[in-house]
């Protein structure tokens, strides 16, 4: 009887063994079946309040709250869940190097990363916008701007935008990131701050109520979600995915709850949008 016993222990170790591997080599293999002791790798940003944000040891965010909604879907349970910071020039070395198995970090879908990587979604699309102070209604939009001070975060391009488009004698200022704009926009030191409309939801609804968005959007950024080059499998429940937080009201609980008492609305020209991206 001890020998029975045994050999169907050894039978099942193996079985979970093959369905293991089986869910490494491919996450959409395993579908809402995944391997209970298998972990999904999601790569989101740990410093844009609102969106992906580490604090105490939790995350929290509409990227988060979207990337756990995802995992959920294809099997995973919260604990099974691995938050890995990606910023956002290591994110394509990311996924192909395979740190990651997904990526939900404002990251938008274009022609030139599609090179290196694949997305699904998109599941966000955002405008360039500004943050003012809630008291300055002098800047209306990004013509408003000439002879005042704008800060952006190193490297980005959205203050070049502006200057070349819409107001050449804008002065520009950078920072390391988009916490020292907010600083800098909260003691005068600048006028406002440009980036993502949701980006900057996020900075307002940490202000409390001292800063707001203005609200008029002047590009478009589809926010998708990054994946290995060539895994349309995954892209196909990845959408599915999606498409359900949609329709279930998931989708806009979250963003309310993650941009609550900033009047952040999203432009519904192009929210929500249909995730249809790399099937």
């Amino acid at each position: 009887m001890k020998k029975k016993h045994f050999g169907a222990r050894i039978f099942k170790r193996i079985a979970a063994a093959a369905i293991a591997a089986a869910c490494v080599v491919s996450l959409a293999a395993c579908g809402s079946n995944t391997a209970n002791e298998e972990k999904i790798r999601i790569g989101i940003k740990f410093d844009q309040p609102g969106l992906g944000f580490k604090k105490s040891g939790t995350y929290e965010g509409f990227d988060v709250d979207v990337a756990r909604y995802v995992a959920n879907y294809l099997g995973y349970t919260d604990s099974q869940i691995e938050w890995k910071e990606a910023p956002s020039k290591q994110r394509e070395a990311m996924l192909q190097n395979g740190d990651v198995d997904m990526i939900f970090a404002t990251y938008s879908i274009t022609d030139a990363r599609k090179q290196s990587v694949s997305f699904a979604g998109p599941y966000f699309v955002a405008g360039q916008d500004l943050l003012v102070r809630k008291d300055d209604d002098s800047i209306k939009g990004p013509e408003d701007l000439n002879g005042k001070r704008l800060c952006s975060v190193t490297g980005s391009t959205s203050a070049v935008t502006v200057k070349q488009k819409f107001a050449n004698e804008v002065q520009l200022m950078e920072q390391p990131s988009f916490a020292e704009c907010a600083t800098a926009l909260f003691s005068g030191i600048v006028d406002a701050v440009t980036t993502d409309d949701i980006i900057l939801a996020g900075l307002a609804a940490n202000a409390r109520g001292r800063l707001k968005v203005v609200g008029k959007p002047f590009t478009e950024e589809y926010y998708g979600v990054g994946i290995k080059k060539g895994d349309t499998e995954l892209a196909k429940k990845i959408n599915e995915a999606l498409t359900q937080m949609i329709e279930d009201g998931s989708w806009e609980r979250a963003l309310k709850d993650n941009t609550r008492g900033t009047g952040f609305k999203p432009n519904p020209k192009y929210n929500p949008p249909v995730p249809s991206e790399g099937e």
